[in-house]
């Protein structure tokens, strides 16, 4: 076994996790600095499964992707999804896996209501993306999938295995899509042409298509939530902010606004070796 001292990896800005910070800071720090892990669900897991048919789906020749075989790979793929999450045994029983399948290929059959992948090969599926941006801000993702025409224009898609959001819910939705428009804006210096959101569960779609100075503002945003993490970061002091959502919060326990004791504070992760 190594006795090299282990590095903690450079922090970086994701959509779930910028999200986290403007929810509640204490969320924040729970999930990126102190990586306390939040109890498996069986939703997380089915949409986990339900990306990884979706990507097998277009691993194959186009003529091949027809609904039969896209249906076929549910049991490939969760195999392989067990496979890699030890956990996934304990999150849905044996008896429970005839239903939880039932459910995937729900999604999935879904999907054909909306597009027609036999039309179409994507340049990328689940692909990781990051950028630094001038001021030092590391941000950093994974993509869905990235569809580029012909005429060089570059489409983002996100599938959603719950509803549609409400009206209201809609900006909270379309910030993870600004952010990954920007990362390409920075990486390709390319504006997408659309963001596409598709929501499984309903049939339901939400396009978006941003120009240059929007994302441009966002970035600014992004900035503004970084500096702020930082300077949370420095001293540890990584406020709980409640609300409605802290009915659905993993952290309860651990929550000084429900009686809890966070674990010390690790510090900011950096350059230092830790044990």
């Amino acid at each position: 076994m190594s006795t090299e001292p282990r590095v903690r990896r450079r922090p970086a800005l994701s959509p779930s996790r910028a999200a986290d910070y403007k929810q509640c800071p204490l969320l924040y720090r729970f999930r990126a600095i102190d990586r306390i892990p939040a109890p498996p669900s069986k939703a997380q897991l089915r949409g986990t499964l339900v990306h990884r048919v979706l990507e097998n789906l277009f691993g194959l020749p186009a003529a091949d992707r027809v609904t039969e075989r896209a249906l076929a790979l549910i049991e490939q793929s969760w195999a392989e999804v067990k496979a890699e999450r030890e956990f996934a045994g304990e999150v849905v029983a044996e008896h429970e896996v005839e239903k939880f399948l039932a459910e995937a290929q729900a999604l999935v059959a879904a999907y054909y209501a909306l597009e027609d992948p036999t039309r179409f090969d994507p340049e990328s599926c689940e692909q990781s993306v990051e950028t630094e941006l001038a001021d030092g801000v590391v941000l950093r993702g994974i993509v869905d999938r990235i569809d580029v025409a012909p005429s060089g224009a570059v489409r983002v898609v996100d599938y959603k295995t719950g509803r549609a959001p409400r009206e209201l819910a809609e900006p909270k939705s379309l910030f993870q899509m600004k952010f990954y428009a920007l990362v390409l804006l920075r990486t390709r210096g390319v504006v997408p042409a659309q963001l596409k959101l598709i929501f499984l569960a309903d049939g339901q779609e939400l396009t978006y298509t941003p120009d240059a100075d929007e994302l441009v503002r966002f970035e600014r945003t992004l900035t503004a939530i970084w500096a702020a993490i930082r300077t949370a970061g420095e001293t540890g002091d990584f406020r709980p902010r409640k609300s409605r959502l802290c009915s659905w919060c993993d952290y309860q326990a651990l929550c000084p606004s429900f009686g809890g004791t966070p674990p010390e504070y690790p510090g900011w992760p950096g350059t230092e070796a830790v044990s």
